[in-house]
């Protein structure tokens, strides 16, 4: 292994040293420019051409100054140059016309690239969708938008979006081949809206500064534009995408996009960013082993980023803290699995793209959504050690493109935590993927935990994995992988082979895994382990042109089968789903799934039951109805009941929920209700979950989350103020409260309790 590793190591240095000699981005670009992937450049004064693809190139104009962003279109360059359009319905026709037209303009000068919109609108402006105010929600992209999304690079696989409302909200996130998309990505730039009688404008300023890209005359960088016009549910985009990726998705199909041509580009800045950040609060922690009681602490640390390439990023960290980080959203657990809790720290989400190991990119669902393939690299293992928090003492990233080869190298020292048991603990991922034909590539990954929590020694996992795309329609993907741990001698293997076709009609995938009994990845996730499973899915979805409330209906079947590594069936799912979407974007389902599980041990569901070792069969049935999420009162509502084991269940449920109150405030309840009757006894869970949020501005706002969990016996709430001051920099105001309901004679007992304040300050170069 040690020679496995020391050769990966000595690749990863073969593959960055020798392009980085060769190439200094911040110098003159490459000898000769890639060829145009669409229609032939327009000649002046046209700024469009398309080709037979409908696939537009663009040209874009050259300004001799900075343009004064308010969202009032009154310069004179909008008189004297040609605007452009021309977009296609995805939904609710697909190729069908759009119901509004729209006028745009791409411009740069030597340090903005501007994306400027026209959207007329034929509706008045109170039957707009336009309720959304804080940066990067789901609920901006459920309001009115427009938006770009750039390759910067021209390799027709990863990119960079950017999108506005009418309020003048934005969203902005990265894709990394056509799969995996980090909404954490929050650059600089600005963005400006106004109304005019019949529509709206928007004019949005990028700076290059905030992007990667080659330096050099007459440049080329591949886009896509996207509008959505929610109260009719229509999605319209400049270059068509495929009729089965309709919504919001078809923005990250990078390789459906046009061209933009003429850019004039500055000499390609190193971006040298950094942030140091403050901190102080008071901490109040009554379950340690040594209770605290209102500590009062502060400290300091700072992040570095630079751009070593213009397309490799170096990022530093030291003294790391996430205090300002939304706690996590509880979940009831019914399954003897482990459950996933996603990353919300910025230091792991940047560029999390490149480490997706056997995951393919470009929209695999590895387990069929349901989680069983296991994860290589789960960033939470770094920072978190048997049920609590230790420091990140120092750390570093390498993530970017090396010509065709995607390069992810990080490298975290955490701190010891007495406490906890926890000891001080090295961290080490290497990620290495190659670019192959148009929109497919291999890879391999390794990790190494200098203290493994299984027992004496280290831990490591490596592997290879495949996504082979050879046409828009057709995936297939797997991995090979394998972990080292002393003391785990048996089999350590698991691999993955899966296939999809997806059409809007018709859709199948089928899927074989095999996770071993001491497969043990320590900086990884697995849900499960000593198992083979085989599954398949069809999809039937049919567009009636006879009803005219219903845009689709979708018939779907799916099989999973599991064994043991014994090769004894170990369980057995069949689900039966039917899909009603409705033209207003509300949608209608009715699932009906039967079980057989077999337990070799018995597990608990909640407290106080038990369910006995055995053969079980159980069916249920489940009805779903979602309101459309660009309705001011949206969310799921769902019905479950069938047997459950050796008794039943009856679940009630609503999940995405919002209410908007004003544009500035919105209220996201969230309810689970369990009520299981088995022969270890009658419980009832009630999960309750309640967001608050209040938008003062664009650049500041304030929400509240408020837990109650019955199995845990818990209520706990999260308050937390954000303001960005300066663009990059923010000042954090958090409230963190938990506490217990076991009824003690003082009341409700506290658990821990946290007040802090965290200032940041960004320094560009």
């Amino acid at each position: 292994m040690v020679r496995t590793l020391a050769a990966a190591v000595a690749l990863l240095g073969l593959v960055v040293t020798v392009p980085l000699a060769a190439q200094d981005q911040g110098s003159a670009p490459p000898p000769q420019l890639p060829r145009v992937d669409g229609a032939p450049p327009p000649v002046y004064p046209a700024t469009i051409t398309r080709d037979e693809l409908g696939r537009a190139t663009v040209r874009a104009i050259r300004l001799d100054a900075p343009l004064l962003v308010d969202g009032v279109l009154d310069e004179e360059v909008y008189r004297e140059m040609p605007s452009f359009g021309g977009f296609v319905q995805v939904t609710p026709v697909a190729g069908g016309e759009p119901s509004q037209r729209s006028e745009v303009w791409i411009l740069h000068d030597d340090t903005h690239l501007y994306v400027v919109c026209r959207c007329h609108d034929t509706a008045p402006p109170e039957e707009w969708v336009a309720n959304e105010l804080r940066r990067d929600t789901n609920g901006l992209r459920n309001n009115d938008h427009f938006g770009i999304m750039l390759d910067t690079f021209y390799d027709r696989r990863s990119g960079f979006a950017f999108y506005s409302n009418p309020l003048g909200a934005r969203a902005d996130y990265s894709v990394v081949d056509e799969g995996s998309v980090n909404t954490d990505w929050n650059p600089v730039w600005d963005v400006e809206t106004s109304e005019f009688d019949g529509g709206w404008t928007m004019e949005m300023a990028i700076p290059f500064k905030s992007l990667r890209y080659r330096s050099g005359s007459d440049q080329m960088w591949g886009f896509q534009l996207r509008r959505s016009i929610r109260r009719n549910n229509e999605w319209l985009y400049l270059n068509p995408v495929p009729a089965f990726m309709a919504g919001p998705q078809g923005l990250n199909r990078v390789s459906a996009g046009g061209t933009i041509v003429g850019l004039e580009l500055p000499t390609a800045s190193r971006n040298l960013e950094i942030k140091p950040y403050g901190i102080t609060g008071f901490t109040n922690d009554r379950v340690v082993e040594t209770p605290l009681g209102n500590q009062y602490d502060a400290n300091a640390g700072i992040d570095l980023k630079y751009g070593v390439t213009a397309n490799l990023t170096a990022d530093f960290t030291v003294n790391t803290d996430f205090a300002q980080v939304e706690v996590d959203e509880q979940q009831v657990n019914l399954t003897r699995f482990n459950l996933f809790f996603p990353e919300k720290r910025e230091f792991f989400l940047e560029g999390r793209g490149v480490f997706d190991f056997g995951r393919g990119g470009q929209g695999f669902r590895p387990g069929g959504g349901g989680g069983d393939a296991p994860f290589l690299f789960y960033s939470r293992r770094i920072g978190f050690d048997r049920g609590g928090v230790v420091p990140i003492d120092v750390g570093g990233r390498l993530t970017g493109k090396v010509g065709d080869w995607g390069v992810g190298l990080v490298n975290i020292q955490t701190g010891g935590e007495e406490a906890l048991g926890a000891e001080s603990t090295n961290f080490t991922v290497v990620r290495v993927k190659r670019d192959i034909l148009r929109r497919s590539a291999i890879g391999a990954m390794m990790t190494n935990r200098s203290i493994s929590t299984t027992g004496t020694g280290s831990n490591q996992a490596y592997g290879f994995d495949l996504a082979f795309l050879p046409t828009d329609n057709f995936r297939v993907g797997g991995y090979w992988a394998r972990t080292e741990t002393e003391g785990l001698d048996g089999d350590a293997a698991s691999w993955m082979v899966q296939t999809e076709y997806e059409e809007d009609l018709y859709s199948a995938e089928a899927e074989i895994l095999a996770v071993g009994a001491d497969f043990n990845p320590e900086v990884g996730f697995a849900r499960r382990r000593d198992f083979r499973k085989s599954s398949a899915a069809l999809q039937f979805s049919p567009r009636p042109q006879s009803w005219e409330s219903i845009r689709q209906i979708s018939l779907r079947g799916s099989v999973d089968y599991f064994e043991s590594g014994a090769g004894v069936m170990e369980s057995r799912e069949q689900r039966g789903r039917f899909n009603i979407e409705f033209e207003n974007s509300d949608q209608f389902s009715v699932n009906v799934s039967r079980s057989f599980e077999r337990l070799f041990d018995g597990f608990a569901p909640g407290r106080d039951l038990f369910i006995e070792p055995g053969d079980y069969n159980f069916t249920s049935t489940r009805a779903e109805y979602q309101f459309g999420p660009q309705r001011r009162i949206a969310g799921n509502v769902s019905v479950e009941h069938g047997s459950f084991y050796d008794g039943t269940l009856t679940s009630f449920g609503i999940s995405q929920g919002r209410v908007v109150v004003t544009n500035h405030l919105s209220v996201e309840p969230g309810i689970t209700i369990n009520q299981l009757d088995l022969d270890s006894g009658e419980l009832r869970q009630t999960l309750l979950r309640t967001r608050a949020d209040y938008a003062f501005t664009p650049r500041m706002f304030a929400s509240a989350l408020v837990q109650y969990n019955s199995n845990d016996r818990t209520f706990s709430s999260n308050l937390r103020y954000r303001w960005e001051y300066s663009p990059g920099s923010e000042i954090f105001l958090v409230w963190t409260d938990e506490r217990d309901t076991l009824g003690r004679p003082e009341g409700i007992g506290l658990r821990n309790r946290s007040l802090t304040f965290k200032v940041t300050r960004l320094f560009q170069f």
